[in-house]
């Protein structure tokens, strides 16, 4: 964990060296990963079940390789009653809050006449990744499926690695409207749904977080389908005064350091005195984490503290441009305003970023490793295409058709004059 003062000479370089160096994945899986896609697309299943028996030390075939409604029903049924009951609450918020974003239809006539406007429709079909290894996710499940569902989208076909599927995992994809279930992980899975693979149908949109494997092959694949982004390694800024409790502030940096080894997590204060305590505190809770291990190697080799102005804190957050960024102070809307790069902004003291995580109803897949700067957290709209259409009757054609001969005409494209040209009676 590095330590940060404002005041020093040189800050501002060597802050912005910090942020800049790579959490990324070595060079080497893009290879591992382009040899894998190209068994899937060549071999299809037969390339599934050899790389189960090879990666994930199981044995599958055409059969086993999909999880079967009656075993969705049974693992269901025996998720805790709490658990269920919290994913419902959950579902139900995620989904009233992504309908919220559903876009309107337009149509209208301009000045000329011509009559323009736009549909939207929902994507066919779209794979969700949910990830396996160090625990279960139905919150995954969730955030990706529950805006395709609202959507309307028809199919959404989900994906995991070989393994007991937890009960929770199954009555999230329940709720959520998952279509079907498959034991596949890794680039293979992203493989089997960009091109298809056995009983495995190809999608138009593969969505969710993976590992490095994972987020390489959705940029292999992306233009044969949609992606929704690359994920790199969670992040989480906090802003906090001394008002606040140090253990809160340590439990909700932990709550991102404890996703992986690269995940990063950075405080924000201008009291220095209440930065010793919340790295005090750091340390104690670390020790009592089932996720210790993980959460320490991320915070002693990617975090963070910054002493600064609270005032300064916005170019901070866009410099940094994070997933997440509390401002666990006093009136936080008026640094948040000024925050133009972020995934998702929590305010105030009682805003944790782990609700959002869960409850909150707004979405956890969010930008990371900077592309905040230019892109957004999945939304309904990540499930959603737009059509045009214009309609034009003689008059207005008219209005258009001499613009469009001279400007086709000065690109030298003659066909494209003459489709408006011969219409007006010219050649």
């Amino acid at each position: 964990m590095r330590r940060f003062r404002f005041e020093d000479p040189g800050f501002q370089a060597a802050f912005a060296a910090f942020v800049d160096e790579r959490r990324e994945t070595p060079e080497e899986v893009d290879a591992i990963v382009r040899d894998v896609i190209a068994a899937v697309r060549g071999e299809g299943l037969e390339a599934l079940l050899r790389f189960a028996r090879e990666f994930d030390k199981v044995e599958l075939n055409e059969q086993s390789i999909r999880v079967s409604p009656e075993e969705i029903e049974a693992g269901a049924a025996a998720c805790p009653a709490d658990v269920h009951e919290a994913i419902a609450f959950a579902a139900e918020r995620i989904r009233r809050y992504h309908e919220r974003q559903r876009p309107a239809d337009q149509r209208f006539t301009d000045d000329a006449g011509v009559e323009l406007g736009w549909r939207w429709g929902p994507l066919d079909a779209v794979g969700i990744y949910v990830p396996g290894g160090r625990a279960a996710y139905p919150s995954t499940v969730l955030m990706n499926a529950v805006p395709a569902a609202a959507a309307g989208v028809g199919r959404i076909a989900m994906v995991t690695p070989p393994g007991k599927l937890q009960p929770a995992v199954l009555a999230a994809a329940k709720a959520a409207g998952v279509t079907e279930i498959w034991r596949v992980g890794g680039a293979q899975a992203v493989a089997a749904l960009a091109y298809g693979a056995g009983p495995i149908r190809p999608v138009d949109k593969i969505v969710g977080p993976g590992n490095a494997f994972v987020t390489a092959a959705k940029r292999r694949v992306y233009g044969a389908v949609g992606i929704d982004a690359l994920a790199g390694p969670s992040e989480i800024v906090v802003v906090a005064d001394g008002a606040n409790n140090p253990d809160w502030i340590a439990a909700d940096l932990l709550s991102q350091a404890e996703h992986d080894p690269a995940a990063q997590s950075i405080l924000i204060t201008d009291d220095e005195a209440f930065a010793a305590k919340v790295e005090a505190a750091v340390e104690a809770q670390i020790a009592t984490l089932s996720t210790g291990e993980t959460a320490e190697t991320s915070w002693r080799n990617h975090g963070a503290v910054v002493i600064a102005p609270l005032e300064q804190s916005p170019p901070l957050v866009d410099l940094i441009a994070p997933e997440h960024v509390e401002f666990a102070v006093a009136a936080p809307e008026e640094l948040a305003e000024r925050v133009r790069h972020a995934g998702a902004m929590f305010l105030g003291r009682h805003a944790p970023e782990a609700i959002g995580d869960y409850v909150a109803g707004s979405n956890h897949v969010l930008p990371t490793s900077r592309a905040a700067r230019f892109s957004s957290g999945l939304s309904l709209y990540d499930f959603l295409k737009r059509t045009s259409f214009v309609k034009c009757d003689p008059a207005s054609f008219a209005a258009l058709a001499p613009a469009t001969v001279a400007l086709a005409e000065a690109e030298g494209l003659p066909a494209h004059a003459r489709s408006a040209a011969i219409r007006m009676g010219q050649g």
